[in-house]
This record gives structure tokens, C-alpha cells and sequence, in this order.
């Protein structure tokens, strides 16, 4: 009898051992970035981002569509951007289109009704295939040159959708001037984009950022230990951004609250800009920090994700680690 629950216990802990482990395979040193970048994302199809009327009539909500739509499929085929759709539009010998569509991650089927003025095809739709914007790089890990930036997901402007990648690029950028942020009106860079002097090949767009392969050279900069959330300190912290040019620099930064809760993904850190350079140029956090590494010691603790918009001299940070592993999904 004991000779079989042995051998029961065997077979057991042989199958624990050989179970698979999700273990991360990121650098445990990683380079921290700083640059501010220039990002491009082509959408996996078009997004409806509103409608206008013809004739007093809305083709739109006759088809139940509405703003942050993603229309997949025209007559059954694939489209992914709006010069196949209009080819598709102009395809067809009906005055209607069965339209494929995901909203929320679900798809959906209708017909649109198409109304022809002057031998062309109007849809009442207005469309986009792929966003533009700038952020910060936050890191690349020298081993996979895989890179992460911005710390928060890339939005469609008008109806705060999603995008799906369908292809995109990170390329340089210079920052010309700063709108700086007061309370209740968070400021922003502007800067001047570079899309032929690409640095990277963009693959995901999640909430934690947006990631990819590093194509650029790789700069020959610190090496940064990843913190883990325990080795995280209130106190004492810095940022790297780029806020005139392209020169990164260093800004004091002091972090008061640590959030480790496992629900919360990106408003891990609150901090408080304690440097006075940066506040008296930015006003405190302005829209294209987003990414920016924050670093405690020979640590890269997080990248800054938000701004708190009633005293933007205060913002929250993304953990390093939620990115790393968010990269390597």
C-alpha cells in the first residue's frame, strides 16, 4: 500500500514538474530611452470617426453604425485601409453594401445604402485608416531589441478607440515648442516629425503601450536593473524627457504613492515633479511625456503614463515590469 501512494505521489509531482511555467525572459539590465519619438499606426481595417447627412438623410444610423466602428469587410471581402474600400465602393453594381464591422472586439453585419450624386458613390461616412502623434521611447532591451514607449494605449482622437495594428513605425522627432499646463488644462509638446528616419517597427498597441522591434542602432547608454514592485521607494526619483530639441535630460521627481494592486495596470506610481527647471519651462506633466523612464538610483522603476489634470504637477507611472511583460506577450 505504501509503495503505490509513493508511486502515486511520483507520477504527481512528475506531472508538476513538466507542467509549463510562464517565466519572462526579459533583460534583467535594460536601456532606458528618453527620446521623443514620432509614432505612425496603420489600423487593421477603417474606423468610422463620424457621419454627415445627404439629402436629409443619415446612411449611418439607417445601418445601426456608429463612431469607433471598424469596418473589416466590404461585400464579404477584407479591406484594411480606405483606398481598398473605395475600391470595393467602386466595384459594385448595387446601391447597397454589406459592411462587416467589430465593435468592442465583436463583429457585426448590415447594409449600408449608398446614395450616387454626380456618378459618384456617397457612403455618409467619414473614415480614418491610421493615427499620427508623438510620445517618449521608454526603453530597449539590448538582448531582443525589443522596445516599449508611451506606457498607455495609442487612441483614436475622435472616438477614443483602440487601434488595432495593422503595421506602424516609431521615427524621430524634434520638439520645437511647449504648451505648458495649468490647472484643469494639461499642456503638451509640439514637435516636428521625421518619418523617414525610422527607429522601429511598431507590433502592438495594448494598454500598458505600444511595443516592437528596435531597428535603429543601439544606443551606447547605462544599462538600468529592472526594479521589481518591492524594490520600489517612496521618495527621491528622476525622469528622462526631452522638452527643447532633441537633448535628453534629467528632472527630479518625488514618488508618494505606490499602487501594486494586480487589478491596476497603468496608474501604478503617483509622483510629484519636484524640479524646478521643468516646471517653470512645462508647467509640470504635458501630453508627449507619456513613456518618459522614471529611475530611482541604477533602477528603471516605470515610465510616466498620465497627468493629474487639476494639479498637473502631479502624474502617475506604469511599473517597468508590466511593460517588460506586456512586450514579450
Amino acid at each position: 500500500m505504501f509503495f503505490k501512494k509513493l508511486k502515486k505521489a511520483s507520477i504527481l509531482l512528475l506531472l508538476l514538474l513538466i507542467m509549463p511555467l510562464h517565466v519572462y525572459a526579459y533583460s534583467k539590465f535594460i536601456y532606458a530611452g528618453g527620446e521623443n519619438i514620432g509614432i505612425e499606426i496603420e489600423t487593421d481595417g477603417v474606423i468610422v470617426i463620424g457621419s454627415y447627412d445627404i439629402n436629409g438623410k443619415s446612411l449611418a444610423d439607417n445601418a445601426g453604425l456608429q463612431k469607433g466602428d471598424i469596418i473589416k469587410k466590404v461585400d464579404d471581402k477584407k479591406v484594411s485601409n480606405i483606398d481598398e474600400m473605395v475600391q470595393k465602393i467602386n466595384m459594385t453594381t448595387d446601391d447597397t453594401l454589406k459592411l462587416t464591422y467589430a465593435r468592442k472586439k465583436k463583429l457585426y453585419n448590415t447594409n449600408l445604402k449608398l446614395i450616387k450624386e454626380d456618378n459618384i458613390y456617397k457612403t455618409g461616412l467619414y473614415v480614418k485608416d491610421k493615427v499620427t502623434g508623438i510620445g517618449t521611447l521608454t526603453f530597449v532591451d539590448p538582448k531582443s531589441k525589443l522596445f516599449g514607449a508611451l506606457g498607455h494605449e495609442v487612441l483614436e482622437s475622435n472616438t477614443k478607440t483602440m487601434l488595432e495594428v495593422k503595421d506602424g513605425h516609431i521615427f524621430k522627432s524634434t520638439v520645437t515648442s511647449i504648451d505648458r499646463s495649468n490647472g484643469g488644462d494639461p499642456g503638451s509638446k509640439n514637435a516636428s516629425l521625421d518619418k523617414k528616419d525610422k527607429t522601429g517597427e511598431i507590433s502592438e498597441n495594448t494598454e500598458s503601450g505600444i511595443f516592437g522591434k528596435y531597428t535603429d542602432k543601439i544606443m551606447d547608454n547605462k544599462l538600468y536593473k529592472v526594479a521589481s514592485t518591492n524594490e520600489i521607494k517612496l521618495g527621491k526619483a528622476k525622469i528622462l524627457t526631452v522638452i527643447e530639441g532633441t537633448k535628453i535630460e534629467e528632472y527630479e521627481i518625488e514618488i508618494v504613492r505606490i499602487n501594486d494592486h494586480a487589478d491596476e495596470k497603468t496608474k501604478n506610481i503617483l509622483f510629484k515633479i519636484t524640479d524646478e527647471k521643468l516646471l517653470k519651462k512645462t508647467g509640470g506633466v504635458v501630453q508627449g511625456m507619456s513613456g518618459s523612464p522614471i529611475l530611482q538610483g541604477d533602477f528603471i522603476v516605470g515610465a510616466v503614463t498620465h497627468v493629474v489634470v487639476d494639479n498637473p504637477q502631479n502624474g502617475y507611472g506604469i511599473f517597468i515590469t508590466n511593460m517588460l511583460e506586456e512586450a514579450e506577450k
